[in-house]
């Protein structure tokens, strides 16, 4: 909406323009600076600020969980933090990552196309080296990865990529399958050169080890989602999910959760003469009758009525009758 000058604005600007103050030529060439933009017809934006910065949100949450993981399978420190999200185009993506690296190539159903999930090497041979029982460390550069350590990261990246399902929740019910890992960029070719992708580069830090893995996500894959990557969207479906889930929690927790179940045979009332004065052999008689139901309390509460008897070899009881709340007895 363009901004209104009062009557008294007007009057000023006039004078400052009557009197040489404000100059006419300065104003136009102000004016069409702000209306010039800058576009690049080879690298077009396919999503806007506020897309990027939604899936910026998602990759931070898979950030927080990819930590949790590695901290608990490598039982080392790591840290993950996104970094960047842009948008270039797929030649550049593989022009800026090294060769030999670790590159995962991967689908995320039901979308459709590859995706790229690259490991730089130093990551790469400091998560093996952790998972061999070495400290950690990266000395070793600018070599392919053999067949045993090959085999150790597929699962370690089919568990990665797992991870991607509660990172998209909000948005999409979406499962990330590994389909092989390559290391040569060159040979990778998963998209035309020029095709748009979006790159989100995050910074992982193993103990004393610091590098950068980043997600190539084509945009034809993220056309179908435009509608829903936005912040207000992604917000209000996190809010529901989170409220569904503890629920869910809630559930699973009160569903695991040990109650004391007692059934009882009978009472009696002993004066304290009378009970100083038991011994062995003595018999208490109860005021319950042997055809009468007994009472059985869950949690010193009155909740059902039942009959005593035998299973095997131990006592049991069988429930002929669940009280109903809202009597004294079961207050």
């Amino acid at each position: 909406m363009s901004e209104v000058l009062s009557q008294s604005e007007i009057d000023a600007l006039l004078s400052a323009l009557q009197s040489g103050e404000v100059d006419v030529d300065t104003i136009r060439h102000e004016d069409n600076t702000r209306k010039v933009r800058v576009y690049d017809f080879r690298r077009p934006s396919k999503f806007s600020k506020d897309q990027l910065y939604t899936l910026e949100v998602i990759y931070d949450n898979f950030s927080r969980l990819l930590s949790t993981f590695l901290s608990g399978s490598l039982r080392s420190r790591v840290n993950a933090k996104v970094v960047s999200v842009d948008q270039i185009t797929y030649e550049e993506f593989i022009r800026s990552i090294p060769n030999p690296t670790i590159l995962n190539i991967f689908s995320m159903e039901p979308l459709e196309g590859k995706a790229i999930f690259e490991i730089n090497p130093i990551i790469g041979f400091s998560i093996i080296d952790r998972l061999f029982g070495g400290p950690g460390l990266s000395n070793i550069k600018g070599r392919p990865l053999t067949e045993i350590e090959r085999n150790v990261m597929e699962k370690l990246s089919e568990k990665i990529l797992s991870l991607f399902h509660e990172s998209w929740l909000s948005l999409i019910d979406l499962e990330a399958f590994l389909e092989t890992i390559e290391i040569n960029p060159q040979f990778t070719q998963v998209l035309s050169p020029l095709e748009m992708v979006i790159i989100i580069t995050i910074n992982m830090q193993i103990a004393e080890t610091e590098g950068l893995v980043n997600i190539c996500l084509p945009c034809l894959m993220l056309e179908p989602l435009s509608e829903k990557l936005n912040t207000k969207f992604w917000f209000s479906n996190s809010v529901s999910n989170a409220n569904e889930n503890s629920s869910f929690n809630l559930q699973k927790v009160i569903e695991k959760t040990t109650l004391t179940v007692a059934a009882v045979l009978g009472i009696n009332n002993l004066s304290v003469y009378e009970l100083l004065g038991l011994q062995v052999g003595d018999v208490i008689p109860l005021e319950q009758n042997n055809d009468k139901e007994i009472n059985i309390y869950v949690e010193s509460k009155l909740k059902y009525h039942g009959k005593p008897g035998l299973l095997g070899n131990k006592i049991a009881v069988q429930i002929s009758n669940v009280c109903m709340e809202g009597s004294d007895e079961n207050e």
